[in-house]
């Protein structure tokens, strides 16, 4: 797949300081991230960077009023940079993170929040065919349920890591996919805020997934993953969609595995109908599956053989790893949105 949001802040997430879960973002169960090695200074200025990316928009139609406005008063931030190059070593545990994450506090906040748009929720799952529990666990991690969205200025932020150059390519293209988001109408360049390394809005979306994927799902001519919760759920829902999330089951659940069970047969790889997990004795905790005999799954074990399992249902989980492949990650958002809509 191509590299956007999620490929890109599976590394980056730690790092977002602007963000209360920064921290609970991190993918695998074990991560060791370690400072860069200082890259070679940006060839020119900053500025003589942005007469170039300006340019380089207007060859593409953009309109020059767009790009004024874009870049009144952006600046190289040296924040940015510093965020982006010096990412600490960091380690969490399954059980650890999923006591962060999936904690009584922000189940119960979803709760509340949960009836009070429920009729939304409703409304953006009938059309797309993407549960409510998921998108209310994935916009429970990315923002606290949009209260930590990041308060850096896009274009900065990308124009900067464009310029900088260690990831130039990437930056480039995320930055003329901002200006093409300005350009359309969708949000005024104040209120493009979001990540040091770009994500933006309530689920975080990179600026290349936003025109892939954002949608005017309430009617009023823009995409608006900022403030419009309407947008926002059905951006993340179409996200899902399209990445091969499949009605009438949800992204998995927690299950008691037999005695002696051979952790061998685990990974998300070693996939078979849930029927024949039913005959190898794995069952659910209420003694039912969630999803139908012929459904493929996979057990995933992210404590390790003397953790708890899950049976991760096929194609939803994949559809939420291609949002963020962490397994602490999907499980998470799984856990949470069925407290959630419990």
């Amino acid at each position: 797949m191509f590299l956007h949001r999620r490929t890109l802040l599976a590394a980056a997430a730690p790092l977002a300081a602007t963000s209360a879960l920064a921290a609970e973002r991190t993918t695998p169960r074990t991560v060791e991230r370690h400072a860069s090695p200082k890259p070679a200074p940006s060839s020119g200025s900053f500025e003589a960077y942005v007469v170039g990316v300006k340019e380089e928009a207007i060859r593409h139609g953009m309109s020059a009023a767009t790009l004024d406005r874009a870049f009144a008063n952006v600046r190289m931030n040296q924040k940015v940079i510093d965020l982006d190059r010096h990412q600490p070593e960091f380690t969490m545990t399954w059980e650890v993170y999923r006591g962060r994450i999936v904690s009584e506090a922000r189940v119960a906040k979803g709760r509340e929040l949960y009836a009070r748009h429920r009729d939304l929720l409703g409304g953006v799952a009938a059309r797309y065919g993407v549960s409510p529990g998921v998108l209310m666990g994935i916009w429970a991690i990315e923002s606290n349920y949009g209260a930590s969205t990041g308060g850096f200025n896009v274009i900065e932020a990308v124009a900067t890591l464009a310029w900088e150059g260690r990831r130039a390519t990437f930056f480039r293209s995320e930055l003329m996919d901002a200006l093409r988001i300005l350009d359309h109408g969708d949000i005024t360049p104040e209120r493009m805020t979001g990540s040091y390394a770009g994500a933006m809005g309530q689920t975080q979306f990179m600026p290349d997934s936003f025109l892939r994927y954002a949608v005017d799902y309430s009617g009023n001519g823009r995409r608006d993953i900022w403030d419009d919760l309407g947008d926002v759920f059905g951006s993340t829902a179409n996200y899902l969609s399209r990445e091969g999330w499949r009605p009438g089951f949800g992204w998995g659940e927690e299950v008691v595995l037999p005695s002696g069970f051979d952790t061998t047969m685990a990974g998300r790889e070693n996939r078979r109908p849930v029927a024949d997990w039913l005959r190898t004795g794995v069952h659910g905790l209420n003694g039912r599956m969630g999803a139908p005999p012929e459904a493929m799954a996979a057990i995933i074990l992210p404590g390790g053989a003397s953790g708890p399992g899950y049976l991760a249902f096929h194609p939803n989980f994949q559809a939420i790893r291609r949002y963020n492949p962490s397994d602490f990650y999907c499980v998470s958002v799984g856990m949470l949105g069925d407290a959630v809509t419990a």
